[in-house]
């Protein structure tokens, strides 16, 4: 048998198994639902056995052990445990504003504690099944709460040992300073469509690392004139391909063949490296046993859910959470998520791996799983060593979101899936498995926006309780977790603020997951676009139609159930479901229209991103030499704070030569206007041409400095809820226009 005949037949067999896996976890996604509807099709019809399980239920639920009842004592004596538990992890959050070993051991256990005895006390007194109505709608409440707590308790249990690395980084590093352990590094960028002027400062961000044994490799998937010409300007290495057969993942294993050094670094087309990137991460190569290191990704502008709620300055990039929470548990299980740009992988495991996984949109992911099937270790640096363009308008976001979703939940349908790849402990499937889980939340989230409206125009009743349950089950439960949920994340996301971000894609992300188990492979890539700008406000009406409607029938739900909640004078179990109807409602009313406001993408004329960087200037004017300090500076120009105004005799631009003094940086550029600043003078100055030099230096002023992209905390329940009031009360829209003016004006510089 020949070699492409044996070929052929492999192509065949993975294609079987393919196939096969696609209609197993499909059928049985599908065989779980047609269950769950047969049950309450005959619940519905009245059939015997059916009815009478249900009714035997009921019983239980209604007189359920003494150990989950509410004490008999009055109402002031049953908030004791939520008072004490909440003091004291109040008292542990201050003693250890960080989380510890010690520290986070201890609220994670009180956190598993209550979460257990919430989940008994659900389970065994507050199902409502006496009618199928009720009952299909307390059970389905009931599943969604048991889906959310699944996956909270995973990372709650995967949280117990976290690890940070910086303190092995630094030792491992002295080899790399001091030359012992210098390995070839090739440097891939692969792109496709993005401009040249974010792949031009990405190339010069990579030509500044610090290591000497390096060679940079632009990968063009769009066979672009400009590319080539940009990389033989540049001095880096150009290679494309006859085709774009598996997008990026086709991509990197079409050049990866091509090059020869030791270790291999991925970066997306905008993200751009400090200049310390090899040498805080080539150094945990020294372990052979290392396959993979993997860096957050940070972001050198904000995410448009931010931008468009005017709080760029307050809120932090939706993945903070990602990296500063899920990747260092996910370390401690051994399972760190290759995510795509940002890391560093060894030539010879990733050979051995087979390359990077084409089978899924998420290659990277999927990589990495199959690299920790084959017994290498993934690891996890928490040190921000680069820095990108987040999407940049509502679309785009989605389009990023819902391609995570889709390549994260065809694992289920590859041969790396992580459920039952051959290679992987059972730690690091349930760390997987929790992964996997988390995109089936948005079912969840889509379903506790519709429950209200259940309560008010179908009079159902889902959760049977008193108040006294309620203070003594639930509210501890709700309180302690709430109080300590930014604490555990280290102050990337409020528990509210990361309610408004879940609801934002909600109902797409739910449709895509449902699509996705019924025909996983139905659409390929789809590269997030970046690198634009807009002079307009535009409201995204595609994503805004489902909860626009949902928004009109909330108002209506909130109106019926605080109508009936006057009204009533029926038995207290209905009084108090009409009672949490309406407060459910109004949570869901002004969660909503936060998330509609941000369906309105903010302008963004500017093609270039402004720092807000301080660097004394000198400013010369016609022979003549003035001082200043900047403002803000970006790669077209800079807004200078003078300590005297250069005489300026007409509307015309003035030429300057300007002088960045630390840096040694000198620039030609023209004067467009002038203005005050706190009563002190400023003008603003935009470059001429600048020379590659020039861009060079400014480029790694602007991007490469290590350390330069800082944590920023995000504000607490109190502020968060404080801030969503403000941000309904003063949109954007009607009150901060002028920001937008101010942009365009800037965008002018």
């Amino acid at each position: 048998m020949t070699t492409s005949q044996i070929n052929k037949q492999m192509s065949k067999r993975r294609i079987l198994k393919r196939v096969f896996r696609l209609r197993v976890a499909t059928l049985i996604m599908v065989g779980i639902v047609a269950f769950a509807g047969a049950i309450a099709a005959a619940w519905f019809a009245g059939e015997g056995t059916i009815s009478y399980l249900f009714a035997e239920l009921q019983k239980w639920q209604e007189k359920p052990p003494m150990w989950v009842e509410a004490p008999m004592v009055a109402g002031k004596y049953l908030l004791v445990p939520t008072i004490a538990l909440l003091l004291t992890v109040l008292a542990v959050m201050k003693i250890s504003p960080l989380p510890n070993v010690k520290s986070r051991f201890f609220v994670v256990g009180i956190l598993l504690g209550l979460t257990s005895r919430y989940i008994v006390w659900r389970s065994l007194s507050t199902l409502n099944l006496a009618d199928p109505l009720n009952g299909i709608f307390s059970l389905g409440l009931f599943g969604m709460e048991m889906l959310m707590l699944a996956s909270s308790i995973i990372q709650l249990f995967l949280m117990l040992n976290v690890k940070d690395r910086r303190k092995e980084a630094d030792q491992l590093s002295k080899n790399v300073l001091n030359g012992t352990f210098t390995p070839f590094v090739d440097i891939l960028i692969p792109t496709y469509n993005e401009s040249v002027f974010i792949l031009r400062r990405t190339i010069i961000g990579c030509q500044a690392l610090d290591y000497a044994n390096k060679k940079i490799y632009l990968l063009d998937d769009t066979k672009r004139p400009e590319m080539e010409q940009l990389a033989e300007e540049l001095g880096c290495e150009y290679k494309t391909r006859a085709d774009n057969s598996h997008a990026k993942a086709g991509n990197l294993n079409h050049a990866f063949p091509q090059t020869k050094a030791e270790l291999i670094v991925v970066f997306d087309a905008d993200f751009i490296p400090t200049k310390n990137f090899l040498t805080r991460t080539v150094g945990f190569f020294q372990d052979e046993k290392v396959a993979l290191v993997q860096t957050p990704q940070s972001f050198y502008n904000s995410d448009p859910i931010a931008h468009n709620l005017g709080l760029e300055h307050v809120l932090t990039p939706e993945e903070e959470v990602f990296y500063r929470q899920i990747q260092p548990i996910r370390d401690a299980a051994g399972s760190v998520i290759c995510s795509g740009t940002s890391f560093i992988v060894r030539r010879s495991a990733l050979e051995q791996a087979g390359g990077f996984v084409t089978d899924s949109l998420s290659e990277d992911y999927f990589t990495g799983i199959r690299l920790s099937a084959q017994g290498y270790r993934l690891i996890y640096l928490d040190e921000k060593l680069s820095a990108g363009l987040a999407a940049e308008n509502i679309a785009a976001h989605a389009t990023q979101r819902l391609r995570w979703a889709r390549g994260t939940l065809q694992g289920f349908f590859i041969e790396s899936n992580p459920l039952t790849i051959p290679g992987l402990s059972p730690l690091q499937r349930l760390a997987h498995s929790e992964g996997l889980l988390h995109w089936f939340t948005s079912w969840a989230r889509v379903y506790f926006l519709l429950m209200p409206l259940a309560y008010s125009f179908l009079g159902v009743i889902p959760i049977r309780a008193t108040a006294a349950e309620l203070l003594y089950f639930f509210v501890p439960y709700y309180v302690v977790q709430l109080s300590v949920f930014s604490w555990l994340n280290y102050r990337s996301r409020s528990a509210l603020l990361s309610d408004i971000y879940t609801l934002v894609l909600c109902f797409p992300l739910a449709l895509t997951v449902f699509q996705v188990m019924l025909n996983p492979f139905s659409k390929g890539f789809k590269v997030t676009p970046k690198g634009i700008s807009r002079d307009r406000y535009a409201f995204n009406w595609r994503l805004a139609w489902p909860l626009i409607i949902l928004f009109l029938a909330t108002s209506v739900s909130l109106w019926r159930n605080l109508g009936m909640c006057m009204m009533t004078n029926g038995t207290a179990e209905v009084y108090k479901g009409i009672n949490l109807g309406w407060v459910w409602s109004g949570y869901n009313l002004l969660m909503i229209g936060i998330t509609l406001l941000i369906l309105l993408d903010v302008p963004k004329p500017d093609l270039y991103e402004w720092f807000d960087l301080r660097r004394v200037v000198q400013i010369n004017v016609a022979g003549q030499n003035y001082w200043g300090i900047t403002k803000i500076i970006s790669e077209a120009g800079a807004q200078v704070i003078m300590t005297q105004l250069p005489p300026i005799s007409s509307n015309e631009p003035l030429p300057v030569t300007l002088a960045i003094m630390e840096e040694e940086i000198y620039l030609e550029g023209q004067i467009i206007s002038t203005g005050f600043t706190d009563e002190f003078p400023t003008v603003q100055v935009t470059f001429e041409q600048l020379s590659l030099s020039e861009h060079r230096r400014l480029v790694e002023m602007l991007f490469c400095r290590p350390g330069q992209w800082k944590r920023r905390d995000t504000p607490g329940e109190i502020s968060s809820l404080l801030l969503i009031f403000k941000i309904l009360l003063r949109p954007r829209v009607l009150f901060d226009r002028n920001r937008g003016i101010s942009a365009i004006a800037v965008s002018k510089v």
